[in-house]
């Protein structure tokens, strides 16, 4: 049986805030099973090693004998969460947020133990509400304190557009922890403003709280800018084993640790020693093969991590499209199109303009399988392979 103390330790581990500490410390205390939820909005259909920071203390919730609420948001999905974004996001079809939803829930498996996890999706109250219910929700919530949100000051104070149902979007997400009266709720340190709404919301409902825990966001292979598959400095799950490897052998030798210590499953001991191993003149390559060994086995299997080492950095044929082409999406920002060398810059496929210049002049850029010959524009909407000399190869989405 672990103890209050010993959970708070678990949970605790790696963690930005949790609010309010001495409440948790309650609940804990109760000896009760807690509702643990955590929302995501299936916006696009793959997960890459920086979603599963939240989904790992999930799984720490689970072993401790709680109810976790893994919560698709396909009813905010088509709002679009305005989270850190300067313009308003497109909203997406039914069609396309239930299809990355059963996709999201076949790799968040490959963390969370499917028989100890409650699947929802917030359509199933919000969809029921009529126009008085929503009038009667968003009467909860002054414009003025909406404001104070960071990314809608910003975009206000710089007279970029803001919609109103972008101010749906916190009260929405606020209103699932009332529908699933929620004990605790995960979230990243960008989304504390909705987390927060919750509370604020139960409390109107006549419900206990709920307590929030904002995890840290990762940073990308770069060590500098969070992970994202459009700056392509990510992980995929879904990666293959080679690519995977070759990618976390690839990071700053820096960055391991902190990759350790909010991905890993090792105790915080192992992470010690290993960490005095390379302190004490051992190669930090030892400690990323052991991570990457430890990721791979996760999200593949043991014969795969064995193996990995053998498939990684093999050159892939100039005109050939292997399977699992890494996506990346670039966006477009202001412009109305872009050239094919800045598209390759911003997917990662080359490090500078020049060595995209070099690439293009050798004639070694290849668009679907297919030589580039002279000058690419790329416009929003476009999906493209592109190759890149013999070991960059991405599907690029312009969006």
């Amino acid at each position: 049986m672990t103890s209050v103390q010993e959970a708070m330790s678990i949970i605790g581990r790696g963690t930005e805030e949790i609010i309010v500490e001495e409440d948790l410390v309650k609940k804990l205390e109760t000896g009760r099973t807690l509702r643990i939820k955590a929302g995501f909005d299936p916006t696009a259909p793959d997960l890459h090693l920086g979603h599963t920071v939240l989904i790992n203390k999930l799984r720490q919730f689970q072993e401790l004998g709680h109810e976790v609420i893994f919560l698709i948001g396909d009813f905010t999905g088509m709002i679009g969460d305005p989270t850190g974004k300067s313009a308003t996001r497109p909203p997406l079809t039914e069609e396309q947020v239930l299809k990355n939803a059963e996709t999201y829930k076949q790799q968040v498996f490959k963390i969370l133990d499917a028989e100890k996890t409650t699947v929802r999706f917030n359509s199933e109250w919000m969809s029921e509400m009529g126009a008085a219910d929503m009038i009667r929700l968003a009467g909860q919530y002054t414009v003025a304190r909406m404001l104070e949100r960071d990314d809608f000051s910003k975009r206000f104070k710089s007279e970029q557009s803001i919609a109103i149902h972008e101010f749906l979007y916190p009260l929405v997400q606020g209103y699932d922890s009332v529908a699933l009266k929620a004990d605790v709720e995960l979230g990243g340190t960008d989304q504390k403003f909705n987390l927060l709404m919750g509370r604020l919301l139960q409390k109107h409902y006549d419900l206990e709280p709920q307590t929030i825990i904002t995890m840290p966001i990762l940073e990308g292979l770069d060590g500098v800018q969070k992970m994202s598959k459009s700056l392509g400095n990510y992980i995929g799950v879904n990666d293959a084993p080679g690519e995977m490897y070759t990618k976390l052998l690839s990071m700053p030798d820096e960055l391991i640790w902190r990759y350790f210590e909010l991905l890993s499953f090792k105790s915080l001991d192992e992470i010690a020693d290993l960490k005095r191993f390379v302190d004490e003149g051992g190669n930090p390559q030892d400690a990323k093969k052991a991570f990457a060994h430890e990721i791979i086995e996760r999200f593949h299997d043991a014969d795969a991590a064995a193996t990995a080492h053998k498939q990684a950095g093999n050159k892939i044929g100039l005109g050939e499209i292997p399977e699992n082409v890494p996506e990346v999406e670039v966006e477009l920002g202001g412009a109305d199109e872009l050239p094919i060398a800045t598209v390759m810059r911003m997917a990662g496929l080359v490090k500078n303009a020049a060595a995209a210049k070099d690439l293009l002049s050798r004639g070694a850029v290849y668009i679907d399988g297919t030589p580039l010959e002279g000058f690419l524009m790329l416009k929003r909407g476009d999906v493209k392979v592109i190759q890149a000399g013999k070991k960059k190869i991405a599907k690029v989405s312009v969006c």
